[in-house]
Formats: C-alpha cells, structure tokens, sequence
C-alpha cells in the first residue's frame, strides 16, 4: 500500500541528513581525509590514508625520472703495496676501480649536472639514459669542487631536460622527491619533506667552499650523488650530495646544493667554460653567541675574520671584528646564507655590505674581484723556494697588529714531501725566529733555511695565533 509523506517529514530528513554530513566531514578531517580546493573546484585527488597527494606523487616521478641518468667513472687508483711504499712497488700498484652515480639531464642537448666527486679523476665517464637505455662516453665541460658541482656532456639530441625551480621559494615541510640510481638501483624515487635549508655541514674541503644545502629526510644512498631533488611539479629544487651517517648509508637525513647554485654554476660553464667566481677580499667566520645577544640580533650575521690588503673589503672601508648583518637585501643568517648569496656574484658586481662596528650601523659598497686578481693579493710579496718546498710571505701591517708581533714570514703553499713539510710545519705557519734571529724579507729566511745544516730551531705561530717551536736536524 502506497503511503503519503508529509512536506514536514521530508523537511526533517533534509536537516537530519545536513546534521550527519556535518558529523562526518569533521570526523573525516579528523581522521586525517583530506579534501582539496584550488580556485572554489573541489578536485578529485588520489590520497593515502596519511594523507599524501599520490597523484602527485606520480606525476612528478613520470616527469623527472626521464631526466635523471646513471653514471660510471672509470679511475686508475695507487694501490699500497705490501711493502708499505707508494712510489715503487715490484707488484704493480695501480689499478682501475669504478664507482657510480647520477646526473641530470639540464639541456635538451646533452649537458648534465652531477657532483665533482661523482666524476672527480675519472679516465673514462660512461653515462646511461634511464628511458632508453643508451650507453654514452662523456666529456667533462668543467668541474668546481667548490660547490662540488661538475658538468659533462654527451653527444645526442632532443633529450628530456629537467625544469628549474627557484629554491628560494622551497619552504620547510614542502613534500619533495629524490631521484637517482642508489646501490646501481636505476630509476629509484624516494619520498620526504624539506627538513632544513642553509644547512652547512663542513663536507666541502675546499680553499673556497660553498654549503648552503637543503636538508631532507627523503632516503639518499650511495649512488644518488649527484642526481635530482624534485618539487611535486617534478621540478628540479636541488643535486643531492651527501648523507649524514655513520655507515655510509641512509640514516635519515640527505642534503641537496640549491637549483639556484647549480643553475648559476651551469650557465657559467656553458658560457664561460669555467665558474665566474666573485671574491670580496676577507675573511668570513661566525659572530659568537655572547656578540648576538650582547647586539640584541634575532638572526645570527657573520663576523669579519680579516680584510686582505688592498683588496675590495679593505678599499671599501670594512675591518675585522666588523658584524655583517645584511648584504644587498638579503638578511644574514649564519654562514651558510653568506656563502649562497656570494655563490650568485660575478667579478665585477658592487654589493652594498651592512655591518654593525661598536654597536653603530655602516654600510659599505665592495666591489667584487675574480679568482685571478684575488689570487694576486693573496700572494702579494710571496717568494718561491722550489728547494724548501714552499712559498714566504712578510705580513702585513694588519696581520702584525692582528697576531700582536712585530714581525713575521708566512709560509703558504707547502708541498708534500719538502723540506718544510718534513718539517712538520702547518700551512700558514708564521715565522717568527729561525735559529735564534729574526727575519722581515722573506728572501733572508730563505737563504738561511736552506743553507743550514745541522739543529735548525724554528719559532712562530699557528695560523690560529697559538705559538709553537720545532726543531729538525740537517746532515
């Protein structure tokens, strides 16, 4: 029998049903299913019960995986021989070791970014396309182990290159994805946030480093060096580099060089054949805690360590112990930051440098060198004995008055197996005093190096102010 409902009946069920779909939808939300808006469409998304975007997840590693390519350095290695010698050994010491990486795809042409320590020394460099499987021997465009960035080339066309992201704008949390050939796994995509930026981990021995790394806990293995950080457009934000661990496998966190580094760094190859690196004339350290809060700072700056003489900081007017706040527009946080912004200058750039001197705001306009003049200054008054194995600089008026002496010989670029070296002494190292008497030219202290024989005393100081003495004796 058909029965009649009542408007009233059909008006209750209507608010019953808007109460339960309330009731449900907040205890979806609270149960961790998401509902997405962009622009006032409710969008039909593919998620996991955490909630992570698996679309998105997969259309970023259909795009950037094609990108990504394997990498085999062939070196030739010296072996130490069971006789304990390097330089001679009856068994043959040396012999051919290969080592894997990866690399990314950055022009349609055949350029791809890897790590310098991927390619480092390699006599033969074998790169194989993931989507295709092709084999290619590589050459090598130009290598900085600053950065610890290299770029190579192989001879094809109409690759897929990978995208640039500006990773200025990456923000802590941000899903991202690792790309790359760990363990000789081809192809192998990993999953995590951005747990960090402006990360330095001191893992760049170089005279000239520069680490201002993402942090991410998305897995990184041996053989991901070198390949890509990707954003969940699949674009590129970051190189991965290293890992912290002390296995030397994944332990949770990786580190990535910024894309903006490496785009600069690429450019620089493809159009100048090296990097075009700017030097400011001093050097950088960190302010100590008792100077930020003694200045009132929320960030942490920099501290001016010392000013080369007659290079761009010192013509600009900065001095050591100056606290460097910002540059440019950029505010300073801690070393890494300072080393990414100058990661970005060419020779020639003026830059406007806000420090803090005495507790009085400056600023302060340096113009910027190339490695070439730089490396003039560095080694200004600098003499050369090939016999002792090492070059002698007098100090200047600034290092006297850093160091609180009145005189010294610094010596620099000592060669392993020389006299100085034998020695034991520290590159860097300032004489004050050789054998009793002291020494303002440096060609004095080193005719008198190498024409003594028997007891030879050497008084002076670390590079760290620290004195020290040591004592050799010549037949």
């Amino acid at each position: 029998m058909k029965k009649n409902v009542s408007w009233i009946t059909v008006v209750l069920l209507s608010v019953a049903s808007g109460f339960v779909g309330s009731w449900i939808f907040n205890k979806a939300n609270n149960s961790g299913i998401a509902f997405l808006r962009v622009a006032g469409d409710d969008i039909p998304v593919k998620m996991a019960s955490n909630g992570m975007n698996l679309a998105g997840f997969e259309e970023a590693s259909a795009i950037s995986t094609p990108t990504v390519v394997f990498i085999k350095t062939l070196s030739t290695v010296q072996y130490e021989s069971p006789f304990g010698f390097w330089d001679f050994d009856p068994f043959g010491s040396r012999g051919q070791a290969t080592s894997t990486g990866s690399g990314v795809i950055v022009n349609s042409d055949g350029y791809i970014v890897t790590n310098n320590h991927v390619v480092q020394g390699g006599d033969k460099i074998t790169v194989v396309l993931n989507n295709s499987k092709k084999e290619y021997v590589a050459k090598v465009v130009g290598t900085d182990p600053g950065s610890d960035l290299a770029l190579i080339k192989i001879e094809e066309k109409n690759l897929p290159a990978v995208v640039f992201a500006n990773s200025d704008d990456v923000k802590v949390g941000e899903w991202v994805l690792a790309v790359g050939n760990p363990f000789n796994l081809n192809s192998t995509v990993t999953a995590g946030i951005v747990s960090a930026k402006g990360r330095n981990i001191n893992i760049v021995k170089n005279q000239f480093p520069i680490e201002s790394f993402i942090q991410t806990d998305a897995a990184i293995n041996p053989g991901n060096s070198g390949g890509a950080l990707v954003d969940l457009k699949g674009q590129l934000v970051g190189i991965n580099t290293a890992i912290q661990s002390n296995t030397g496998s994944y332990t949770g966190y990786g580190f990535a060089i910024p894309s903006n580094i490496v785009q600069k760094i690429v450019k620089d190859f493809i159009e100048k054949g090296e990097v075009q690196r700017a030097f400011s004339g001093m050097e950088i350290g960190e302010a100590s805690s008792n100077e930020i809060e003694t200045l009132g700072l929320k960030l942490e700056p920099v501290k001016v360590k010392d000013v080369l003489a007659d290079g761009p900081a010192s013509k600009a007017g900065l001095k050591a112990n100056d606290i460097i706040v910002k540059i440019g527009n950029t505010n300073i946080n801690g070393r890494s930051s300072y080393d990414e912004f100058m990661a970005y200058q060419r020779p020639g750039n003026a830059i406007k440098v806000h420090v803090l001197r005495a507790g009085k705001e400056m600023e302060f306009t340096i113009n910027l060198v190339d490695k070439k003049e730089n490396q003039a200054l560095v080694m200004k008054g600098a003499v050369n004995s090939k016999y002792l194995g090492a070059d002698f600089q007098p100090l200047t008026k600034s290092d006297c008055e850093k160091y609180k002496i009145a005189s010294g010989i610094r010596i620099i670029n000592i060669k392993n197996n020389l006299f100085v070296a034998q020695m034991g002494l520290p590159n860097g190292f300032i004489v004050m005093k050789f054998n009793g008497k002291t020494y303002t030219e440096a060609v004095d202290l080193i005719a008198a190096m190498e024409g003594s024989n028997g007891r030879l005393e050497i008084e002076g100081k670390d590079p760290n102010g620290s004195n020290r003495s040591y004592s050799f004796y010549r037949y």
